[in-house]
């Protein structure tokens, strides 16, 4: 009877280690809105333009800080935050992404392709993701830098996109005479915190 408390308590323990070493491997950020950019750059026939995301969310699980291997990785942004300083191209751009049926632009991690380290807490990682503007949602590639300090994770690059890809009109503007290029960048310097 003794004997088998006892391996009841030693299981007991062996288990409390085990959920709390997986624990302490597994870290979840939640992004900083205020610390984080969003930038979309694009072109038009007068000029070039770009509009800066001012209200954003996200999540990033990162499995094991020492290698830079991530298990879960989505960002959300608030296709309505997204700001030019021109109210007339902010109402085009909101038209083209059809705001009032789709509020928000998705990237959502699918899997990660290769991860190299790139220096201390720093590596560059290929994912595989599924972006979602205006409803429409195509998978892409990303590449990232990623940096990983203290409670604090980082993640920059740029992805170049065709609006035509996810059935967007590139905006036009004074009858048509303003046209815009269907090629964007968007760029980002998204910043996460424990």
């Amino acid at each position: 009877m003794r004997g088998f408390n006892f391996n009841k308590i030693i299981t007991g323990m062996l288990f409390m280690v085990l959920l709390f070493s997986s624990n302490l491997t597994a870290q979840q950020y939640n992004l900083a809105n205020g610390e984080s950019s969003l930038l979309v750059l694009g072109t038009s026939s007068l000029h070039d333009w770009e509009v800066a995301a001012e209200k954003q969310s996200g999540i990033l699980v990162v499995n094991n800080a020492d290698t830079g291997e991530i298990g879960q990785l989505a960002i959300t942004v608030n296709a309505e935050s997204l700001k030019s300083g021109k109210s007339a191209m902010d109402k085009n751009t909101y038209k083209a992404l059809n705001t009032k049926s789709h509020k928000t632009i998705l990237f959502k991690l699918t899997e990660v392709k290769e991860v190299k380290p790139n220096g201390t807490g720093k590596f560059k990682v290929k994912t595989l993701g599924d972006l979602t503007i205006a409803g429409v949602k195509k998978a892409i590639t990303l590449d990232l830098d990623v940096s990983l300090t203290g409670n604090k994770a980082t993640l920059s690059g740029a992805k170049k996109i065709k609006m035509t890809d996810f059935k967007i009109d590139p905006p036009k503007a004074l009858l048509g005479t303003i046209t815009t290029g269907d090629d964007i960048t968007i760029k980002f310097n998204t910043v996460l915190t424990k």
